[in-house]
């Protein structure tokens, strides 16, 4: 195995046009898969000596952030994290503190897990993803790379250059928690990340909800945001939310919980989740 790592986009995507060689963004699941047998190809293309990729900006009113920064990064960034820090503490919630050094959101959207910590608050938040490959450059929605576990729409040679996050507007916040079954450095049984926006009264004007670990792909619930939208956040409307958020999941028995522990826990977190986002939202 030959590794390269080459210093601009094009070039990535001449290499990568070959077919014969694999991208990564960290390598913190790249390397542990090789040496679980995965077979190797015969290029490793280290993404994180090309520019765009590990650059963190804010433009205008969004906020582009390269598929290969290292998740620590996003911590440092304060603007950033007072603005969504659903985002950012999901994407502290990868691994430890030296893995974080190394993994990335590009990383963690492109290995393709069910269970990527970082995945449904992209998604709530309406990342776009901007792809690069043979055919040019395309933006899509985060919510639209992943396609199952181990599988995404990216095609042959394609690879995550940067996203792209919206600033939020005024009374409006998100969050992401997760419940594992140890205190940290696992991975989640189930992941849920919400987004809210409020009224002056308090009232919810709009809701995202996703979920991670509880079907081959994050899940939006719709049931729930729609139980949300024009209400005040009374437990009965949490309720509903949570009953919402059990009723979309799909998920597998595994040697961390059950169907029907993963459905429950994913109401249970759907609605710490939104109480967060709430008092988020009423602070900005």
């Amino acid at each position: 195995m030959k590794y390269i790592a080459p210093a601009s986009v094009e070039e990535a995507v001449s290499i990568l046009a070959g077919g014969a060689a694999q991208a990564y963004a960290g390598a913190t699941d790249f390397l542990p898969q090789l040496q679980m047998g995965r077979p190797k190809p015969e290029q490793a293309v280290d993404l994180k000596r090309i520019d765009r990729l590990v650059d963190l900006r804010l433009e205008g009113d969004t906020w582009v952030i390269g598929a290969a920064v290292p998740a620590v990064r996003l911590t440092e960034e304060e603007q950033l994290a007072a603005e969504l820090p659903g985002l950012v503490e999901s994407a502290a919630l990868i691994g430890s503190d030296q893995i974080q050094s190394r993994a990335s959101l590009g990383g963690n959207l492109c290995n393709a897990s069910p269970a990527a910590d970082s995945v449904p608050a992209m998604v709530v938040d309406e990342g776009r993803a901007v792809i690069a490959g043979p055919g040019g450059m395309r933006t899509v929605p985060v919510a639209s790379v992943v396609t199952g576990p181990g599988q995404t729409s990216l095609a042959e040679g394609e690879f995550v250059v940067e996203f792209e996050f919206d600033r939020p507007p005024a009374r409006t916040s998100d969050a992401y928690l997760r419940f594992i079954p140890r205190t940290e450095m696992d991975i989640a049984v189930v992941g849920a990340g919400v987004r809210l926006s409020l009224d002056d009264s308090g009232r919810c004007t709009a809701a995202a909800v996703a979920l991670g670990a509880v079907a081959p792909t994050v899940v939006r619930v719709p049931d729930a945001e729609e139980a949300l939208a024009g209400r005040a956040l009374t437990e009965e409307v949490l309720a509903k939310a949570a009953a919402a958020s059990e009723a979309a999941c799909n998920p597998i028995d595994d040697k961390r919980g059950t169907k029907e522990y993963r459905r429950r826990v994913a109401g249970v977190l759907t609605v710490r989740a939104l109480k967060l986002a709430a008092a988020r939202a009423a602070d900005r």
